[in-house]
């Protein structure tokens, strides 16, 4: 039985990192350097991720563009107290850069630079990062969907798998 409870105990701490570094990629903003022309209610960001039946979301974050003008995102409006951020399963998540994004609308793809994010549960402390993420673009609209994408962890507790893959489609950001 105590065999079975470590099991158990690592596919959830596998699933806690999947889902914190998912959660990054789903979107993320504020305002670093306002485009002319663009007001800031034009500037906004929402992020959904979904992993073992738990999810991470905000909204409203801010740009420093809009699509498709490449645009940075300031994890201040993300991250508590300034964003609002929340995962379920107990599970906290920090964005620990302001991502870049670059957008080919011929192409109908948007890419991340880099995603760096700290996922924590109880005592457990997981740190990955992942560059070079694609999203597809929804029809005409503003919304993107992950490419699948794999994480490396860069620190943390032993518990922490090495690295995470997020599948195509389980993270989602809809600019507005």
């Amino acid at each position: 039985m105590r065999h079975s409870t470590h099991g158990t105990r690592i596919s959830r701490f596998a699933g806690i990192a999947m889902l914190v570094v998912a959660a990054a990629f789903t979107g993320t903003g504020t305002a670093l350097a306002h485009s002319t022309g663009s007001s800031a209610v034009d500037q906004k960001v929402d992020g959904v991720m979904v992993v073992a039946g738990n999810s991470c979301s905000w909204t409203n974050a801010s740009t420093s563009a809009v699509p498709p003008n490449a645009l940075t995102v300031d994890r201040t409006t993300i991250n508590t107290p300034g964003g609002n951020l929340a995962c379920g399963g107990g599970i906290a998540a920090t964005l620990n850069n302001n991502p870049a994004f670059t957008f080919d609308d011929a192409a109908g793809t948007a890419r991340t630079d880099l995603i760096d994010i700290t996922g924590r549960q109880s005592f457990i402390s997981c740190r990955y990062k992942a560059t070079g993420i694609v999203w597809n673009r929804d029809a005409t609209s503003r919304k993107y969907v992950n490419r699948a994408f794999t994480a490396a962890k860069t620190s943390g507790s032993f518990l922490c798998p090495g690295s995470v893959t997020t599948p195509a489609g389980d993270a989602s950001m809809l600019f507005h």
